[in-house]
């Protein structure tokens, strides 16, 4: 089980981007954004994403570095495949995960919602430590950001249709949905 505190996840290893900002005022967290990300792609080695969101990569280890060289981006977690949890931005704060996006309505959804990146790609099948991982950070946040519904628990690409296609088809949404509603049921009882 995970604890929050302040706005930081106590079990993680914090890894504190610059890429952050403050929310606007009267914003309420109330939405988790699932993403997927490998660097480079389809690679699960090393720390370039942790690079990547201190804008300190290596541009000269990767052509593919070249595209995204003069990105600033982060998220709040990133879950590796073997289930290690990295915090990069407090979760009070708004990082820089969403882009232009929408949810039922509401624009900006940076401002509103938690990025959590899988080590991944659009076609790889995720790794059981990362389901299991995502189901109990998952259930914290759930806890301490009440306003986190499961219909308000999605995809970059349903954020940003035809802009962005992840966490992609590797994900299975209905075999994690299902261990997250098992984990509901059993706090419940």
């Amino acid at each position: 089980m995970y604890t929050i505190c302040d706005g930081w996840v106590e079990q993680a290893h914090i890894i504190q981007s610059p890429n952050f900002n403050e929310r606007p005022e009267q914003s309420l967290i109330n939405a988790i954004i699932i993403h997927s990300i490998s660097l480079p792609p389809g690679s699960y080695q090393g720390n370039d994403i942790s690079d990547f969101f201190m804008n300190q990569l290596d541009c000269h280890k990767d052509p593919y570095y070249k595209k995204i060289a003069n990105l600033q981006v982060s998220s709040h977690i990133l879950i590796r495949r073997t289930g290690e949890l990295i915090q990069y931005v407090n979760l009070l704060s708004r990082a820089w995960h969403a882009g232009q996006s929408s949810l039922h309505g509401q624009d900006n959804c940076n401002n509103f919602s938690i990025g959590i990146e899988l080590e991944g790609t659009d076609n790889s099948v995720f790794e059981q430590a990362q389901y299991s991982v995502l189901t109990d950070i998952v259930l914290a946040l759930m806890a301490c950001f009440p306003k986190i519904t499961r219909e308000r628990i999605v995809g970059h690409s349903d954020i940003a249709p035809g802009r962005k296609t992840d966490p992609g088809s590797g994900f299975d949404w209905q075999q994690w949905q299902s261990q997250l509603s098992s984990k509901i049921l059993l706090k419940r009882v």
